[in-house]
């Protein structure tokens, strides 16, 4: 302060011919001193210590500089507020101190606590801490900053295991704890203490984070057990010629001063004369070389709340500078004799901006410069000392998440370089959701699998997302991927072993037609309806190879093709057995004495009934196309994890009108067959197509209800097997026997053996 008024009185620039006196008072950070100090000032009382000349009887105090400690700031700022005396601190960072209703005459150098907690909020979060324990002095300034921190900790998303204001308490607290990192927002003296009574038996390490009342200061840095600790301090500075002046130093003035006597006793372990010190000591005789000295007092490569002392008096006389002269720099011309009231001071402060050595001081609407500061680790080298290292920068006007710099890299506790770890609760991994533990704080959560279905892509996800419908998670559920797709295809096993079967069966058809063509007139062929033979085995043939469109993925024309192929190939196939039936009963009519029966139902009469049959089931599947026709889907419905590839039907009325037909055309030749199944000869028809008839109508009976239940492909798969079925059904029982006689037993293919009516 001293060097700056110095400065300020020598310069031709700033305040030329106005000579600044001062008085300086030692509160002993305690607010009842720094009270009696402020009314001492107030009434023009003796000060308590003086440097300088003596300011005229006549002199106003202007302005103030202080205090240190926030709380007897707020007293004193209490008690001149009145008067209008502006109070410039350097090192009162209370956030409560910002209030421009309470504090109108209050400004500061240092940046607000509510800035410092901030930065300290999302320095914790930076590093994935959300499980600490909070240490405060029990003072305007732990007390306010605590609050201001953890308001700012919540909205991060940190939480606070214990906040502790006592040192027996914090011990207890520090010993049992979960929390790894404890931020300490707490006074030197505070923190000398606690510090000191941690040093007396083991406790477990702890990451402590600091305010910057404490974690730049190097006298701490001797508790070797906190090395690893970073804070916010404010950033280091140069003040030129500052060294020299503290060097400056005289024998005579430190005899006449009893605060510099104490000094240089103590710095160069001696006493002077009449001094109270101990006896034992060396007199102190002026030949000790204070230039070589090493102390606290001649380091000034750590100068950073000093600097705030200095721009503090360089604001003040800037103030007054403006409010009593003209213009600035060398022109500037000021009137001696203006009459300077406080208040004037105190509105010009408002306004002050300028640099002074590289640094900016200005005051917003708040009192409160722009919060800069140096992120500092304490770093324990190879020889045992720890050293404050600044490791980065902290700028609150830059935009959100571009605050921090971090240019070095950290030591954390215990010598190590890996980020300690500090939560309630891991971090959930993806595809998992938090689900918070009853009566425990926000940062305590179990982690629980996702539901099936959704996926959470994220660590320490809240929820859990749905995936769209076409989608299923992965086996971690941290993504979705597309659902496979399933239909019947020639690939599958299934697919495979339904085409070999339809194959083999149209096979057999057409071999079976060659065979009777090649015996087109042997007795067996010719007694059997020859043209209803090969028009059935060739409908047949079309049954078996229809049950191939079923297979593969479904579109549109397959869809259509599918169930309206099915439906025609098997009522023509039925209308030959159901003409064949008939031919058997008219036959056997025809025998009868008078009988011409075979005249209305000869070839021609067969012909138009196999038509007239399969033209009823045409103009069904015509007019179920026309109206709603089967089309491709993909069924989400059956399977979550999976999609099914599948014809609807369109109109269910149209698909059950085309079964129920062929079932009505299958009863009738049952019933038929049945009929005819006891009339004589050696090879009666009728008795091989009643049980055709049995076989199939039993199949398309049970594929009813397993059609309706199956899900998937193997509703596609029941469909496949019933035409097989029933077509294999009417191949074994209507062809194989006569295949039998014709190729093994060419005895029995006479006429004679056919028409023997004595043998059953």
């Amino acid at each position: 302060m001293v060097f700056a008024i110095e400065e300020i009185n020598n310069s031709t620039e700033l305040l030329p011919g106005i000579k600044l006196g001062y008085q300086i008072y030692d509160s002993c950070a305690l607010v009842p001193v720094a009270v009696h100090v402020a009314f001492q000032f107030l009434n023009s009382l003796d000060p308590v210590f003086s440097t300088g000349n003596s300011c005229s009887q006549t002199g106003m105090v202007m302005a103030a500089v202080g205090d240190s400690g926030s709380s007897p700031s707020i007293s004193i700022t209490r008690l001149i507020s009145p008067f209008h005396i502006p109070l410039v601190s350097y090192f009162s960072t209370c956030a409560c101190l910002s209030n421009k209703q309470q504090y109108p005459n209050f400004f500061r150098t240092i940046p607000s606590d509510q800035f410092q907690a901030a930065a300290l909020a999302k320095l914790i979060k930076q590093f994935g801490w959300t499980w600490i324990g909070a240490v405060r002095s029990d003072s305007d300034y732990g007390n306010n900053g605590i609050a201001s921190f953890l308001e700012a900790a919540q909205k991060e998303g940190i939480c606070v295991e214990y906040s502790s204001k006592n040192v027996f308490n914090t011990l207890c607290c520090i010993s049992r704890s979960k929390a790894v990192v404890v931020v300490a927002f707490a006074s030197f003296g505070d923190m000398k203490i606690l510090l000191e009574e941690l040093s007396r038996e083991p406790f477990p390490p702890r990451q402590w984070i600091g305010s910057e009342s404490w974690v730049t200061n190097t006298e701490l840095t001797r508790y070797s057990f906190c090395a690893g600790a970073i804070g916010f301090g404010i950033p280091k500075s140069i003040i030129p010629g500052l060294r020299e002046f503290l060097l400056n130093l005289s024998f005579s003035e430190v005899i006449a001063s009893s605060v510099l006597t104490e000094f240089w006793e103590d710095a160069f372990n001696c006493r002077l004369k009449n001094s109270a010190a101990t006896v034992d000591k060396k007199v102190c005789d002026g030949t000790e070389d204070i230039q070589n000295l090493q102390s606290q007092y001649t380091d000034t490569s750590q100068l950073r709340i000093t600097n705030m002392v200095y721009k503090a008096v360089y604001a003040i006389a800037h103030a007054i500078h403006n409010a009593v002269c003209l213009g600035k720099n060398v022109t500037a011309q000021c009137n001696k004799l203006t009459k300077l009231e406080p208040k004037q001071v105190l509105t010009e402060l408002k306004k002050v901006n300028f640099s002074q050595n590289g640094y900016d001081v200005s005051f917003n609407a708040n009192g409160d410069p722009v919060a800069i500061y140096e992120l500092v680790n304490w770093q324990k080298h190879e020889s045992g000392i720890t050293e404050i290292v600044t490791v980065g920068l902290y700028d609150a006007s830059l935009p959100v998440g571009k605050e921090f710099r971090i240019n070095r890299n950290i030591t954390w506790m215990e010598d190590s370089t890996k980020v300690p770890v500090s939560v309630c609760s891991g971090s959930c991994p993806p595809g998992t959701r938090k689900v918070l533990q009853k009566e425990k704080p926000v940062c305590c959560y179990d982690c629980i699998a996702c539901p099936e279905g959704e996926i959470s892509n994220t660590t320490d996800s809240a929820d859990c997302l749905p995936c769209h419908n076409e989608f299923w998670p992965n086996a971690k559920r941290d993504t979705c991927i597309p659902k496979p797709v399933e239909f019947l295809s020639f690939q599958d096993i299934l697919g495979i072993i339904l085409a070999t079967f339809s194959i083999l069966g149209a096979f057999l058809a057409i071999m079976t037609a060659a065979v009777f063509f090649y015996h087109r007139t042997s007795p067996i062929v010719r007694a059997n309806n020859s043209e209803l033979s090969f028009l059935l085995l060739i409908s047949l043939t079309l049954c078996f190879l229809c049950s191939l469109t079923f297979i593969g993925a479904p579109s549109e024309w397959s869809c259509m093709l599918r169930h309206t192929a099915f439906g025609i190939t098997f009522v023509l196939c039925i209308s030959c057995v159901l003409g064949k039936t008939i031919v058997v009963l008219m036959a056997f009519k025809a025998t009868l004495p008078g009988s011409n029966v075979m005249k209305w139902f000869g070839p021609p009469q067969q012909r138009m009934t196999v038509v007239c049959f399969t033209f009823i089931q045409v103009l069904i599947c015509t007019i179920w196309l026309v109206v709603s026709p089967p089309f491709p889907i993909k069924n989400l419905t059956t399977y979550k994890e999976k999609i099914i590839l599948e014809c609807a039907l369109g109109s269910a009325v149209g698909f059950w009108v085309v079964l129920g037909y062929i079932g009505l055309l299958a009863a009738f030749c049952f019933v038929l067959a049945v009929l005819a199944r006891k009339l004589p000869d050696n090879f009666n028809e009728a008795k091989l197509i009643t049980f055709s008839m049995l076989i199939f109508c039993a199949v398309w009976i049970t594929f009813i209800p397993a059609y309706v239940s199956s899900p998937g492909k193997f509703t596609v798969v029941v469909e496949i097997f019933a035409i097989l079925a029933s077509s294999f059904g009417l191949m074994l029982c209507i062809f194989a026997p006569k295949c039998f006689i014709i190729l093994f037993k060419p005895e029995k293919n006479t006429k004679k053996y056919l028409m023997n009516k004595n043998q059953s």
